[in-house]
């Protein structure tokens, strides 16, 4: 009988003792935490908030132990300025888990990633806290959602996109100090040779939404107008300042419905600071124009000065708009031409060229690429006549989005890049 008693003792204890063995091997199941994590190579561990980040980056964070798939929803990416949540795909590879943005960041902007503490391994433990890690992409701040982007930090390339330009469309181009050190390096147009082009350029037209924002400073020394820009002239869209530097605008050719009228139409938006519109001027479809003549006129703003530029068109309200320097100075509405004209059922800006008058590329610093030979032996459109009005000056920060960009972001994108 104590035989008996003895042995259900050592099974009691036994027992207990695998109870107890098993509790301590639950118990050192670690918990989640994070390891590292960076964001196109940029520590975001860091003491104070990463900068410098890449927009076309992808964040790389590194656990202690393996993640669980399924708890990835714990992981949001937060864009500040509006705060928007960006849509992501979110990958795990055992202990390293990839955060990968639907579109590239914008240019300049602060973005809160936030991994919330039900975020799980995959044996089921769970994080001590929550965690925030912020960022800020390179550059000065733009709209996210761009088509194509320049900052010429020492080359020409499309920074999110692939409208890069090969060494061979690239004559006469240096990279000098930009209009301040968050903006990095600018483009520099010589006034008689420099140029670049960009091949495809009827891409960056869009029959629907359009918006143009640029960063440039003319140097009016050579004392003539200047070609900034040009997808073959008005076949496409072109950019100029005019020689009073009291004027500039963008010429467009625009894809219309009209089922009276044929091909698509030409169409100048311009701005010359008179403050005249369709009420007090009879300019047609001018709904707004800014005055500038109390204050000097528009050279007072633009003449050897950075100067930020942006055009809109919008494809619903079918209106034109410019703003300088975050503000709007000039609005036009083609629903205000007469019934049967084709601005009335325009429909977004196409490209129209053809050769050889003009080439598929954009280009930069000239009104048309080197390859057309539209206005060939005019003094002020050949390319290779010595007093053409080639773009003298600097050029950064061009961006085109397929979308209308509202006031605000304008604004927000004029205060963020300048001087």
């Amino acid at each position: 009988m104590k035989t008996i008693k003895w042995m259900l003792s050592l099974l009691v204890v036994a027992g207990g003792l695998a109870t107890l063995l098993n509790g301590c091997s639950e118990d050192e199941k670690p918990a989640l935490a994070l390891t590292a994590i960076t964001a196109g190579g940029v520590d975001l561990n860091g003491a104070t908030s990463a900068t410098g980040v890449p927009v076309n980056a992808t964040i790389v964070a590194t656990f202690n132990v393996a993640v669980n798939q399924a708890s990835t929803s714990a992981i949001t990416l937060t864009r500040q300025y509006d705060n928007t949540v960006v849509p992501t795909t979110i990958t795990v590879n055992g202990t390293e888990v990839t955060i990968d943005p639907s579109d590239d960041f914008g240019t300049g902007t602060l973005f809160l990633l936030n991994i919330d503490k039900s975020l799980s391994s995959a044996d089921g433990q769970g994080m001590a806290n929550s965690l925030e890690r912020n960022f800020t992409t390179v550059g000065t701040f733009a709209v996210a959602g761009a088509f194509a982007q320049w900052t010429f930090e020492d080359n020409a390339n499309d920074v999110i996109g692939s409208f890069d330009p090969t060494p061979n469309q690239i004559v006469g181009i240096t990279y000098e100090t930009g209009r301040k050190a968050d903006a990095g390096k600018a483009a520099s147009f010589n006034g008689t040779t420099s140029i670049i082009e960009i091949s495809n350029g009827d891409q960056l037209a869009n029959n629907g939404n359009w918006t143009m924002s640029v960063w440039v400073k003319p140097n009016s020394t050579l004392a003539k107008g200047q070609f900034v820009l040009g997808l073959g002239a008005f076949n496409g869209f072109q950019f100029e300042i005019f020689g009073s530097y009291n004027a500039f605008k963008l010429a467009a050719s625009y894809a219309h419905t009209n089922p009276a009228g044929a091909g698509g139409f030409s169409e100048d938006l311009w701005a010359d600071g008179e403050g005249k519109t369709k009420d007090n001027g009879n300019w047609q479809g001018w709904t707004f124009s800014k005055d500038f003549t109390g204050s000097g006129g528009m050279k007072t703003v633009i003449q050897d000065k950075w100067a930020h530029y942006v055009f809109v068109y919008d494809a619903t309200a079918k209106t034109g708009t410019v703003y300088l320097n975050g503000e709007k100075i000039k609005e036009q509405d083609f629903d205000l031409w007469p019934d049967a004209a084709n601005p009335r059922f325009a429909t977004g800006l196409k490209y129209r060229g053809a050769e050889p008058d003009v080439k598929n590329e954009l280009a930069l610093g000239f009104i048309h690429s080197r390859g057309g030979t539209l206005w060939d032996a005019e003094p002020w459109g050949g390319y290779d006549q010595p007093g053409a009005n080639h773009f003298h000056g600097l050029m950064d920060d061009l961006i085109i989005y397929k979308k209308v960009l509202t006031a605000g972001e304008i604004l927000t994108m004029y205060n963020s890049g300048k001087p």
